[in-house]
């Protein structure tokens, strides 16, 4: 699933997809790990955030009774983190039927050996070996979440190093799509009245730089070309996508390929010191009770050597030491590092200011989420207004699928 070809990416807007399965209460994991993430691209992309309660389904299909309560709770804990619905959209994936559609149309062309070779499905396979996955909705995944990417015609895809293979697939399966169906007889007809939309300026810039391309190869002319398509306030963005594909000599870019966009991912540790997570029973939840938060950090284990005050410990060998690593200034590290190995002080002095920070953050969460638990109708409204934005970009997405694959009878 390689190629040489220089890939059209859907850079121009800067647009952001990003979602969540439906688990229910998030915890500090899901904030280190995701949401800050989201926070911080919510001011310079635009970002579509979505519910991902159908990919929930593939691996949790028989356990549907949670499913309503995990759903409303979640967006909850995203509005309380700071995710701002006037600067993001906020979805369920499906609400928005489309996914279903592209999905079904893309796994018309997308060969069966792509979606047995992506990592994660033999390694998921393994890891929930208790359930049934023998099924298509598991082995289709990774193509449904390409849907899910493809449809807003997204530029990034925020990821860890281990989600990159899945903008790959993603990346290919566009590609294979564009060759079959990013051809039509009205080709050259809609360029040249896309360039000519540009202006007499822009248009003869263009041709000149595209000139320089397919004739010497010229990469600074590709690049320069690139942005002065993107640019142009005269042409919309599926002309846009149009001379794009133009320039590269590949067709019409129906649906454009997307980059991964690398994430800081921060490794938040539980409370035994493994990664936090619910499976493992060493969380704390994103809106804890603060007297819970409190007893759970106090009772964490720490180095098994400290049995008594006077005994020196090894912070690396201590769970607490991993937190105070996330929460912690360089300040307090150095006291910590300094008091545990000279034992200057017990177990629990070492855990207040932990502690402390821990309840600062959670408060301002706890804050942010009292308005929403109070009134979940507006958390409704939020998601109805996201549903509302995400199917005006889905229907659009959609026009252009169909037209292509020839699903448009007169």
């Amino acid at each position: 699933m390689s190629s040489n070809s220089q890939p059209s990416t859907a850079t121009g807007n800067r647009r952001v997809l990003s979602g969540m399965r439906p688990t229910g209460k998030l915890h500090l994991g899901h904030y280190h790990g995701v949401l800050r993430n989201w926070i911080r691209m919510q001011e310079d992309y635009e970002c579509f955030f979505f519910v991902a309660d159908w990919h929930a389904l593939t691996t949790h299909y028989d356990d549907r009774s949670v499913m309503n309560n995990h759903v409303w709770e979640m967006v909850i804990d995203w509005l309380a983190s700071g995710v701002d619905p006037e600067k993001s959209t906020m979805f369920i994936q499906s609400h928005v039927p489309e996914h279903a559609e592209l999905h079904l149309l893309l796994s018309m062309v997308t060969p069966l050996g792509w979606l047995e070779r992506v990592p994660s499905f033999k390694d998921q396979q393994e890891k929930l070996r208790e359930k049934d996955l023998a099924t298509y909705g598991f082995l289709g995944y990774p193509l449904l979440q390409s849907a899910d990417i493809l449809m807003y015609r997204a530029g990034h895809v925020p990821v860890g190093e281990d989600q990159v293979p899945h903008v790959e697939l993603t990346r290919e399966i566009a590609r294979r799509f564009n060759h079959f169906f990013g051809r039509s007889a009205e080709f050259d007809q809609q360029v040249m009245a896309s360039i000519k939309q540009m202006g007499k300026k822009a248009a003869k810039r263009f041709q000149g730089l595209r000139q320089g391309f397919t004739e010497q190869g010229d990469k600074e002319a590709l690049e320069t070309a690139r942005q002065l398509i993107l640019e142009q306030q005269n042409i919309n963005q599926s002309q846009k996508d149009l001379l794009l594909g133009y320039l590269e000599g590949r067709g019409v870019t129906l649906l454009p390929e997307p980059a991964a966009l690398l994430t800081e991912a921060a490794k938040m540790p539980g409370l035994d010191g493994q990664k936090m997570s619910k499976s493992y029973g060493n969380t704390i939840a994103l809106r804890d009770d603060p007297a819970r938060v409190e007893q759970a950090v106090k009772v964490m284990p720490t180095d098994p050597a400290r049995v008594r005050l006077t005994d020196p410990g090894d912070p690396a060998k201590c769970p607490v030491w991993q937190l105070h690593e996330v929460y912690s200034d360089d300040d307090t590290r150095l006291w910590v590092d300094k008091g545990c190995r000279n034992a200057e002080f017990g177990c629990l002095e070492c855990k207040k200011p932990l502690i402390k920070k821990l309840l600062e953050e959670q408060e301002v969460i706890h804050e942010r989420a009292k308005a929403y638990v109070k009134n979940p109708e507006r958390v409704r409204e939020v998601i109805a207004e996201g549903d509302k934005k995400a199917r005006l970009v889905a229907s659009e997405t959609m026009q252009i699928v169909r037209e292509s694959v020839g699903t448009i009878y007169q």
